[in-house]
């Protein structure tokens, strides 16, 4: 079984993530990244290498970190520990420092007792399938085992928070003054900067969820969970509320009435006004096939091209770096603003949202106006042969849905990455005919592919 998932390697802290192949991981990530040209001239010129190690505060993180930068230190790469911080932060200072890789301890949106480990190529980017391949397959091979003076130093990456900030400040168009915004930080590793953040850059803030103790971390906040969130903005008359995860990769918002504005629906928002300002490369936003249809009508609307990848912020970033692309991201809040980031990051994500509330007058109601959600049902099908999702009777099923749809609907069947179960997904006009077709799909499915 393949070691890295979609976003790195992730599990039970203690459990199948031990301090030993963290250790393991980072000395065979050291031998992979360390070659290459640049590398190669940077000991040629006497240098060690640098990576950049962050972590998000669940308590595993101390021990899983402290074996990455033991694993590295000892295969003679110069660590900076930049300590509690989001993803995309530490994608960014790898960047901004000119690193030749790093490291994220984190989970995401995950519960407490899980941890991962995410590894970021030169430049912030994620790395590609076959480097991770490559990686896994050095864990078993020999190490690099400097000595002396050869060995790697680890130090506190002191203004690590301080430099991701101003970069986020640096990027916005218009400033956030006299708009009041609830943070719910999840717990996780936004507590700090996101506060920071918005209040620099004039926002009126009130804080929920940025308590971090290590265990409750995304525990009935965050993104994940919008109820706290959506009554905080109501109870004390706050314009918008945003909402990161565990390590702050994404974000989702509330409006003043406390109505959920998704990933989709943010995109629409940002997308519409790059538009306007020239910033969205070739009029082209892309998203993942689980996108509402609300948004491909919208865009069509406004003018705007909208390519489709796989499930998983990966594949989008994949084809945004393919086509030069300046905005994509998913219903679930990756939103990845290419100009800024190389990765998802809920606190850019926000903060641009904010300022076209500030910049257009606009209250993220009537922003969000400019798409219309269809109404979406998702049945998982468990226990099936996901394998035969292609079956003649199933896609016959599949086409006389889409039939009676026409152009005020869709449908998607998509096989389970991780599980035996096929997931079926119908968009419709109205809740009740997307429920119908569901259920007619969801019991062919059931009938074709049994066990």
């Amino acid at each position: 079984m393949a070691l890295f998932g979609t976003d790195g390697v992730r599990g039970l802290a203690n459990g199948p993530l031990t301090a030993e192949l963290a250790l393991t991981l980072a000395q065979a990530t050291a031998v992979v990244l360390g070659q290459g040209r640049i590398a190669e001239a940077r000991r040629a010129a006497g240098k060690r290498l640098t990576a950049v190690v962050a972590r998000d505060p669940r308590i595993s993180g101390h021990f899983l970190s402290a074996a990455v930068e033991a694993g590295l230190a000892s295969s003679g790469v110069d660590v900076l520990d930049a300590g509690t911080l989001p993803t995309p932060a530490a994608a960014y200072l790898i960047s901004d420092i000119d690193a030749d890789f790093g490291v994220m301890i984190s989970a995401s949106h995950n519960p407490a007792p899980d941890n991962g480990i995410k590894i970021f190529a030169r430049g912030g980017v994620k790395l590609p399938d076959e480097v991770e391949r490559r990686i896994e397959e050095a864990m078993s091979g020999p190490k690099l085992q400097p000595t002396g003076g050869d060995v790697g130093r680890v130090q506190r990456f002191s203004d690590a928070e301080d430099r991701y900030v101003i970069h986020l400040l640096a990027s916005l168009p218009h400033r956030l003054d006299g708009i009041h915004v609830v943070l719910d930080c999840a717990h996780g590793a936004a507590s700090g900067a996101s506060p920071e953040a918005f209040r620099a850059a004039g926002a009126k803030v009130t804080v929920i969820g940025a308590d971090p103790d290590g265990l409750n971390i995304n525990d009935g906040v965050g993104s994940t969970h919008l109820d706290k969130l959506a009554a905080e903005v109501v109870r004390v008359g706050a314009d918008v509320g945003i909402a990161h995860d565990g390590d702050a990769d994404r974000c989702l918002a509330v409006d003043h009435d406390g109505n959920i504005v998704d990933g989709d629906q943010i995109m629409a928002i940002l997308a519409v006004a790059m538009k306007s300002r020239g910033k969205l490369v070739d009029d082209t936003l892309v998203a993942t096939v689980m996108s509402n249809l609300g948004l491909h009508v919208a865009m069509r609307e406004h003018g705007i091209t909208v390519r489709q990848t796989a499930v998983g912020d990966r594949y989008v970033l994949e084809d945004m770096n393919a086509g030069g692309y300046s905005l994509g991201g998913e219903q679930s809040g990756h939103v990845i603003m290419s100009d800024y980031a190389t990765t998802g990051d809920g606190l850019l994500t926000g903060l641009h949202l904010v300022a076209e509330m500030a910049r257009q007058k606009k209250t993220l109601a009537e922003l969000a106006s400019v798409m219309t959600v269809f109404p979406q049902v998702l049945i998982n099908v468990k226990d099936v042969d996901k394998t035969r999702v292609a079956d003649p009777e199933v896609a016959k099923a599949v086409q006389e849905c889409e039939q009676m749809l026409g152009d005020t609907g869709r449908v998607l069947l998509r096989a389970s990455g991780t599980e035996s179960l096929v997931r079926v997904m119908v968009e419709a006009a109205d809740k009740e005919t997307a429920q119908q077709c569901a259920e007619r799909l969801a019991d062919v499915v059931r009938e074709r592919l049994a066990l």
